[in-house]
């Protein structure tokens, strides 16, 4: 089962939905808010893209942490910070099988799908 990881109101997901609808391929959505997201998820993600791939240092619920807490990062303290807020982690997440895809770009999709 392919899906797709994230949240609803974000610009890049919206882009993902609409063009795995257009292109008909079905997907169940995960809302990272609503149904959260486990260690173990986040961990076996970090070992197939790496956590620096994964954490969305570009967002401002990254930039808004305390210096503190954005220096000295390494795997654990990444999956720390996804975990207590979820927007760190970097949009969409795209999974089926051996497939993980983080972020969008319609050409990745279309080379992954056929299209």
């Amino acid at each position: 089962m392919l899906t797709l990881y994230g949240i609803p109101n974000c610009d890049t997901v919206k882009k993902a939905r609409t063009w795995l609808d257009g292109a008909g391929i079905a997907y169940a959505f995960h809302d990272y808010k609503k149904q959260g997201i486990s260690r173990d998820t986040l961990a076996r993600w970090c070992k197939v893209v790496g956590w620096e791939t994964l954490l969305n240092r570009a967002g401002t619920t990254f930039r808004k942490l305390p210096e503190e807490d954005r220096t000295g990062l390494d795997e654990d303290k990444a999956i720390a910070l996804m975990l207590a807020q979820p927007s760190m982690i970097k949009r969409p997440a795209l999974e089926s099988g051996e497939i993980l895809e983080v972020g969008f770009k319609p050409e990745r999709y279309a080379a992954l799908f056929g299209r």
